[in-house]
């Protein structure tokens, strides 16, 4: 695009239109062409500029056969007959575009939008240049329906807050730390990090309707060749025919509010639908297309009821966790309010600062209505197969979008910035222990030790000791937005509890080879040495050797009944009271009595393996004596003392519980319930290991090889964490039993 850099930077139809064909290299439609121009395009004079832009055109469309020229060409006419040859877009505007739409990061995406505006290309920005970046992002506020009567002089201001050294210009250094820390450039730019329309355009999904629909636009069956599907808008369940969805209005929800006028009263969002449930209004069953659904409160009316109908929204059954919004104004908008009541100190807007991660700033402005607390959702959607894919568009039609984030390259930190100021709220992570392990270690960077939220667990995939500890369950089995809605109104009852956390600090040997490096320093569930560890680093080698082997759920379980079985014969990890020396809050650990141990695990909760308790359950109070008299000397080889046997594990008491592993076959009984416990050896507050020689070790199940090393285990830090009723426990079982008796 060389020449029109040099004739004025501007481009009329015919060189928008080469420029998107050669860009995207395929004949794109005319009107399609025609309606993305009239987005950049605006009222200039006929000059000698265009004149020769024109020209320039001519020399790009020399890439293309001589029949797209032909269909440029007449689409150019009709363009000109139309806007009178008047309408040219700024070259430099569809440049930062297509910039911004690439991969990237954001300070990659500023530099290249410093360069491109930066006209004499002497390394500053002056106020003309800064000028043609306000229009820019005036246009972007002018297209996502944002209130512009103050933001022009506000993005002025916060544009010549920037400039640091206060010397007329702004260098790439300083318009890159305004960028990332200061003001939402990249959000006024065009870009949204959630990729979420705002502009009523429906997102589409193919769905497969396992009972009569009718589309919404045409009225008639939805039928074809694989039965009964067409598309349906995942934000507000707007069904359509395949055909029919190019017809379709743009009458999907907005996410947000577009002035800080416009954060009074919520209101219905009535949309056509197929319902089935009774009239809100008349209490009379509403057929599939005799009525409208709201699709913020789920309610459902006839037509002919909704005239005289009271426009308030109530949000529905969810409104605890819904943020509706009417709570969340881009911040650059209250700006100015924020500005006339706390003086020009406060214009800017909160940055957040990610530790290690580059620190970005906080778009919205979130204002919680009473007697709600907002959910913010994180998804792995690599747990649990295609589950995670499913739970993640019934979990954006059942609250705000804006509170619903997949775990993706970026991370948890995009949400949990955007909800860093707000005080009330709770977080669910859908996933595994891992999942929660992450989304737990970014919290710690984001929020303050004052003020965190709880987090509650959705639990995909297997194992999930954390989950089950929770009373969430071992795996959610619900397949219906209805199964969700249960999970959702328990998470409103559920509880507070305390989650200790413990930091692993390793110093190898300075004669040793290096080992494998360390997954994680970071123990929520356990730490183990020896046999159960020497498992799992098998298991997770194979699999990464031959992943094709480990595709299913019971393939996966059959490998560890393969390895734990070699194991068992092998033996690889006896007698380790030989290599290894435990101290526990300075005391010395005695290894060496009764049977000979083969592993030693260091328990934050009372689960793991998937379900197994190797500290065992306190025993009744009518059997706490009989067990104190009864104790011999064989059952020492269980538990150290009478005291120890009684002692209680609870995850919140900022002490880890240590037991032995004495073979693979003791944990077989203590996992079938044939043994009460593992072998407890202590409870402590703080430990230092010190191995003799090469082990398997393992992080909350993610193992790997260590040389000869010093190990110390200390309290980190203590979370909170949501805790479901028994009942609600009970309902998980009764749900996963109904989906294996159907399968």
């Amino acid at each position: 695009m060389a020449p029109y850099r040099m004739n004025g930077e501007v481009i009329d139809f015919d060189g928008f239109k080469a420029l998107l064909d050669f860009y995207l290299d395929t004949d794109m439609p005319k009107d399609l062409c025609l309606h993305l121009f009239n987005t950049f395009a605006k009222e200039l004079a006929v000059d000698e500029s265009t004149s020769q832009s024109a020209t320039a055109s001519t020399k790009l469309r020399k890439y293309k056969s001589q029949d797209q020229q032909t269909t440029q060409d007449h689409s150019a006419c009709m363009f000109e007959a139309k806007s009178e040859s008047s309408m040219c877009a700024r070259l430099k505007d569809i440049l930062c575009y297509f910039s911004l739409l690439e991969n990237g990061s954001p300070e990659e995406k500023l530099e290249y939008t410093f360069h491109l505006y930066d006209e004499d290309s002497n390394g500053y920005l002056d106020s003309k240049e800064i000028e043609c970046i306000i229009d820019q992002m005036m246009s972007v506020a002018v297209h996502l329906s944002w209130d512009t009567v103050e933001l022009k002089p506000i993005l002025r201001e916060m544009l010549l807050e920037i400039d640091y050294d206060a010397d007329g210009t702004v260098s790439l250094d300083e318009w890159k730390r305004g960028g990332l820390t200061t003001i939402p450039l990249l959000v006024l730019l065009g870009i949204d990090a959630q990729r979420v329309h705002e502009d009523g355009t429906h997102v589409w999904c193919l769905k497969h309707f396992s009972k009569p629909s009718y589309c919404n636009h045409c009225m008639k069956h939805l039928v074809s060749f694989s039965g009964k599907q067409g598309l349906c808008c995942i934000f507000c369940k707007h069904t359509v025919h395949e055909r029919c969805a190019k017809f379709a209005l743009n009458n999907c929800i907005s996410t947000y509010s577009k002035s800080k006028k416009d954060t009074g009263v919520m209101v219905h969002h009535w949309i056509e639908s197929n319902c089935s449930d009774c009239c809100l209004r008349c209490k009379k069953r509403v057929k599939a297309l005799e009525g409208k659904r709201c699709r913020w409160c789920k309610s459902e009316v006839h037509i002919c009821c909704l005239k005289g109908m009271d426009s308030k929204c109530n949000l529905g059954k969810l409104a605890y966790h819904i943020l509706p919004p009417t709570a969340i104004v881009p911040a650059v908008l209250v700006l100015y309010q924020r500005r006339k009541a706390n003086g020009k100190q406060a214009s800017s807007v909160p940055a957040v600062s990610n530790g290690p991660f580059s620190p970005s700033i906080q778009s919205f402005d979130i204002e919680v209505p009473p007697n709600c607390r907002p959910l913010l959702v994180f998804l792995n959607p690599k747990s649990g197969g295609k589950q995670g894919t499913r739970l993640y568009r019934k979990l954006q039609y059942l609250l705000n979008p804006r509170q619903v984030f997949l775990l993706d390259e970026n991370g948890p930190y995009e949400g949990l910035k955007m909800f860093q100021q707000v005080r009330e709220c709770n977080i669910l992570c859908c996933g595994g222990d891992g999942t929660v392990n992450w989304v737990l270690d970014a919290m710690d960077q984001v929020f303050s030790s004052d003020f965190r939220p709880p987090v509650a667990v959705l639990p995909l995939g297997t194992g999930n000791d954390l989950s089950r500890c929770l009373n969430w369950g071992g795996g959610f089995a619900g397949k219906t937005g209805k199964d969700l809605m249960k999970v959702l109104k328990n998470i409103e009852k559920s509880t507070i509890v305390t989650l200790d956390r413990w930091l692993i600090n390793l110093v190898e040997q300075d004669n040793s080879e290096k080992g494998d490096a360390v997954p994680n320093n970071i123990v929520t569930n356990y730490f183990s040495i020896g046999v159960d560890a020497s498992i799992a680093h098998r298991f997770h080698t194979m699999r990464e050797k031959y992943p094709e082997k480990f595709n299913s759920r019971m393939k996966n379980k059959l490998w560890y009944l393969e390895f734990a079985t070699s194991e068992s014969f092998q033996a690889t990890c006896k007698n380790l009271h030989e290599f290894v020396e435990i101290n526990c809050d300075g005391l010395p650990l005695n290894l060496a009595t009764g049977s000979p141990l083969e592993g030693v695990a260091f328990l934050n909760i009372p689960s793991i393996y998937g379900g197994s308790n190797l500290w065992g359950t306190k025993p009744k109070e009518s059997r706490r004596k009989r067990h104190c008299l009864r104790m011999s000397a064989s059952d020492e080889s269980f538990s150290t003392s009478c005291e120890l046997k009684m002692t209680v594990q609870d995850m919140g008491d900022k002490k880890i519980e240590v037991v032995g592993i004495q073979s693979v076959i003791s944990m077989g009984q203590v996992k079938a319930g044939l043994r009460t416990s593992a072998k407890r050896l202590a409870q402590c507050s703080s430990a230092v290991i010190r191995t003799k020689k090469r082990f398997p070790m393992q992080v909350d199940g993610e193992p790997w090889l260590q040389q000869p090393c010093t190990i110390s285990i200390t309290h980190k830090n203590q979370v909170q964490m949501l805790q479901a009723s028994k009942k609600h426990r009970a309902d998980l079982w009764h749900c996963l039993n109904q989906d294996c008796s159907k399968g």
